[in-house]
């Protein structure tokens, strides 16, 4: 394993362990303080906790495959289909995120209009648009990966 990939994969599964923490401990005692608490708009903090649940899904697959592209890049197939295809996966995960949070969006604006707190709804909002970046940032790279075989496969030809 070469050690600039080595530094990166280790990144990656640090960048698993708070999402899991979250997941386990955050938003379960969120859920259980927002129900035992005499709230009256309490019921708004369950869609954004399913919501929250449900992106951990495409996140980890996001994840796993970043990793594959590591792995990837260690064999010296960093310009192959395989990339291209765990950039694309990479892509379409990110969306989902990003719609997930984007449909979430009312219940973050009617939680920060209700408690009056105006950070719930910048929180949404970065929520929903950080994934859309990734996404863009991947279908350039994924972009840029398919021109790069196709010369590469043009050179190969021409000799």
């Amino acid at each position: 394993m070469k050690r600039e990939t080595f530094f990166l994969k280790v990144v990656v599964i640090l960048l698993a362990m708070p999402v899991l923490a979250m997941c386990i401990f955050l938003l379960p005692w969120v859920i259980s303080d927002a129900s035992v608490s005499d709230w009256e708009y309490a019921y708004l903090v369950y869609p954004v906790s399913i919501s929250m649940y449900a992106s951990t899904i495409p996140f980890f697959i996001a994840l796993y495959q970043a990793y594959q592209l590591l792995s990837y890049i260690d064999k010296n197939e960093a310009f192959s289909e395989l990339s291209v295809r765990a950039l694309r996966k990479i892509k379409f995960c990110a969306i989902a995120i990003g719609v997930l949070y984007v449909v979430t969006m009312p219940f973050f604006y009617l939680i920060g209009e209700k408690d009056d707190a105006p950070g719930v709804i910048l929180i949404g909002l970065v929520l929903a648009f950080t994934p859309m970046v990734i996404a863009v940032f991947a279908a350039v790279l994924q972009k840029l990966f398919k021109n790069a075989i196709a010369i590469k496969s043009e050179n190969d030809l021409t000799v």
